[in-house]
């Protein structure tokens, strides 16, 4: 069942990029939009097959591959990969829809999007270390030819840095996986086989550095970040969308799923300094978007800040912090998906995203007002208002994570607050006011670009009003991780 997930994307890709007959960019486009539309309804399938109590992985797959490597096709999903899976399949059906239906090469621009898509969710259904870190790397290309080609003026710029970046993030990861399975004495890399408990505990933290530089820089975690403003900036609003709603979170997950799970000791050893690292990220991040003058580096330096909370509560590492980051992934995905495509409708119909140029976008007449009250909950959401999913994300994390670290979850609040001062700042000077000249005469904005912003800001409303329709995915999953690992550390310092 899941492999349909990774197979018809691929099929769909293949069919785009290698028809031997003519494709117009309106048959490309159709595809794709179908490809996304059956991933996205089959991935509702599974959900509503999943087993809420049964805490282990479901709908297993495994096929022997490669014998002398130890690689095997072994995947599945749990509480932890199945909400993520549904926010990809979301999100990526989003990008090609809000694509431009004139974008130039367009059979290779959405068989990049399919690939980027086949990546991301090989990676949420791996359950062997290696067969993950290949989807990993195989959402590099795509990614990079996707800001390259269809990118603003300083693309080639931003695309090689991401590549740079993402090069030395995978060779960190595969360098920590390697090195695991050398010193477990397993035989394969599936999670399994995995028993790192015999690993000495200074051997434990090395391994755990690299793999939290390694996925710290894909989430990305301040110093690591300067690649992630850049690509934004530079790629197209279907790009940023994507980038910043799902693919940030393969760091986030590989971080909890690599890190956390299999080197808990270790975990438990620098979780004083993961804490602090969060909180240097997150108050970083905020005083970074405030000093923006463009809105989309904004709302890119204010992905930076809210990571940040992922990594404080999985420093906690209590059953409700964990609980809360699972969320605030999603919550995340959704609300910074939403306002990357108002910042591109904006940019589309003013020409400008610069908050010197562009003011009375609120203007009920001449203006854009359903896009500026979209705009305004995304803001709200974003700044943990209650009544948004956002506010129930954060309010879970910090509360699982105060009773371990206080002062650093303090710290981390005082990060919702700034991230309300530089919103403000956003929405006084672009909507408030009177329309300034340079953005008179506004194109109109047709329903094919306000749809999928309702529909995000639905789901935004939605679960903050009802959390449990996605508490309840994870929560059996992420109660079970947090007893083994307290387990685990409990029976190593009774040594």
């Amino acid at each position: 069942m899941l492999s349909i997930l990774i197979l018809v994307p691929l099929l769909g890709a293949a069919v785009i990029g290698f028809f031997p007959f003519g494709i117009t960019p309106k048959i490309s486009r159709g595809i794709a939009l179908t490809i996304a539309a059956i991933s996205f309804l089959w991935t509702l399938v599974l959900a509503s097959q999943f087993n809420l109590v049964q805490f282990d992985r479901q709908f297993s797959e495994f096929i022997p591959w490669i014998d002398v490597l130890g690689l095997n096709y072994h995947i599945g999903i749990d509480g932890l990969s199945l909400p993520l899976l549904i926010l990809n399949a979301l999100l990526t059906g989003i990008a090609i829809y809000t694509s431009d239906t004139s974008i130039a090469r367009s059979r290779l621009y959405y068989s990049l999007l399919l690939l980027l898509n086949v990546g991301v969710t090989g990676a949420f259904l791996s359950q062997d270390l290696l067969l993950f870190f290949l989807f990993y790397e195989l959402e590099l290309i795509p990614l990079y030819l996707l800001i390259a080609i269809w990118g603003g003026e300083r693309r080639g710029y931003a695309a090689t840095k991401f590549l740079i970046y993402t090069a030395v993030s995978g060779i960190l990861v595969l360098a920590s996986f390697l090195s695991l399975v050398w010193l477990s004495g397993s035989s394969s890399f599936s999670l399994d086989s995995l028993q790192t408990s015999s690993i000495p505990l200074a051997t434990q933290i090395l391994l755990l550095l690299g793999i939290l530089i390694g996925f710290g820089i894909k989430i990305p975690l301040v110093p690591l970040h300067t690649w992630l403003p850049d690509a934004h900036v530079e790629a197209s609003t279907p790009i940023s969308l994507l980038l910043a709603g799902v693919l940030l979170k393969l760091g986030t997950y590989g971080m909890l799923r690599f890190g956390m799970y299999l080197l808990p000791e270790a975990w438990t050893y620098l979780s004083p300094w993961l804490a602090t690292w969060a909180v240097v990220s997150v108050l970083y991040g905020a005083s970074c978007a405030i000093a923006q003058k463009d809105m989309k580096k904004m709302v890119a330096y204010s992905s930076v800040a809210h990571m940040g909370y992922i990594l404080l509560g999985a420093a906690a590492a209590t059953p409700l912090s964990i609980l809360g980051i699972v969320m605030q992934m999603v919550s995340h995905g959704l609300i910074s998906a939403l306002l990357f495509l108002l910042v591109g409708v904006i940019y589309k119909k003013a020409g400008s995203r610069d908050l010197d140029v562009i003011q009375g976008l609120l203007n009920p007449e001449r203006g854009l007002p359903l896009i500026g009250s979209l705009m305004v909950l995304g803001i709200m959401a974003s700044a943990g208002i209650p009544g948004m999913v956002g506010f129930i994300s954060e309010f879970i994390v910090f509360r699982g994570s105060f009773a371990v670290f206080p002062i650093q979850t303090l710290l981390c609040m005082i990060g919702t607050g700034l991230t309300a001062v530089y919103f403000l700042i956003l929405m006084s000077k672009a909507f408030f006011g009177r329309l300034s000249e340079q953005v008179t005469n506004l194109p109109r904005v047709y329903w094919s670009d306000r749809i999928p912003a309702i529909v995000l800001a639905v789901l935004i409303v939605i679960f903050g009003i009802q959390p449990n329709w996605l508490i309840r995915w994870s929560e059996s999953t992420t109660n079970v991780m947090m007893n083994a690992q307290n387990q685990i550390v409990k029976v190593s310092f009774n040594k």
